[in-house]
């Protein structure tokens, strides 16, 4: 029994040690984890492996929505009097930010567009929460400005959500022939569960039931693994590809 022990340690130490060469970790992990077996992992899974886990960024974005949900205006005063005690580009940004992320979309835009007009002219993050913007505050020719020169810009730069958000501006904009070529691009390209949700809705919403079941089959298929966790961190999701294919024979 005492070598079956001594075993599961060194087998625990070998799979840190692997998950340390995998991810870039200094070196000298690995002489700790090989010289100390079971205190070695003790410290590295606490250290290392935890804090990059998904558990740990699942408990991250659960705090910070419970933070959100008791007081879902603080970062918005708060960025609202940094920008109003010194009104730079970096400030705006942050407030713009704040502002798309309680709905407040057209002064969010307002600010993003702002920030632009400075040291910030070509950066994409600046340009991507501008078409986010444009997008909620229901203006998408403006968002596919955004979005279009992102593309042109950096094919690589977030291209799930940019291709996805291309497609609801021109489903939005009431071009759904570009809609669709643009759904089956970011599906063909990517095919996460966001991209594959969101066109079973939007195929629902066109009638065209036989797409929107098949993309709901695939989202089933998707979510089998899934955890508690993430269910709840795609509860809106989830509900809204619900209630979309619900609607089908009505």
């Amino acid at each position: 029994m005492p070598y079956l022990g001594a075993g599961a340690h060194i087998i625990i130490a070998i799979f840190f040690a692997i998950h340390a060469v995998r991810t870039g970790q200094n070196n000298y992990w690995l002489f700790i984890l090989l010289a100390f077996p079971f205190l070695g992992s003790v410290v590295y899974f606490f250290a290392i492996f935890l804090p990059s886990s998904r558990l740990q960024r699942h408990a991250r974005q659960l705090a910070s929505s419970a933070v959100k949900a008791l007081d879902p205006t603080r970062e918005v005063r708060e960025a609202q009097a940094a920008y109003d005690y010194s009104p730079t580009a970096q400030h705006e940004i942050r407030l713009a930010q704040a502002q798309l992320a309680v709905g407040n979309a057209q002064q969010s835009l307002r600010h993003f567009e702002a920030a632009m007009k400075g040291p910030f002219a070509a950066d994409q993050d600046i340009r991507w929460g501008a078409a986010q913007a444009a997008y909620h505050a229901g203006e998408p020719r403006t968002a596919l400005q955004y979005l279009k020169t992102i593309a042109q810009t950096d094919v690589h730069y977030r291209a799930e959500p940019v291709g996805l958000l291309i497609a609801k501006s021109y489903a939005m904009l009431g071009d759904q022939e570009m809609a669709r070529k643009s759904f089956d691009f970011v599906r063909e390209q990517s095919g996460g569960f966001d991209v594959i949700a969101e066109y079973a809705i939007w195929a629902a919403e066109q009638g065209d039931w036989a797409t929107a079941n098949r993309l709901k089959a695939d989202a089933d298929k998707a979510m089998t693994h899934w955890s508690g966790q993430q269910r709840l961190l795609n509860k809106e999701m989830l509900h809204r590809l619900k209630a979309a294919v619900a609607k089908q024979g009505k």
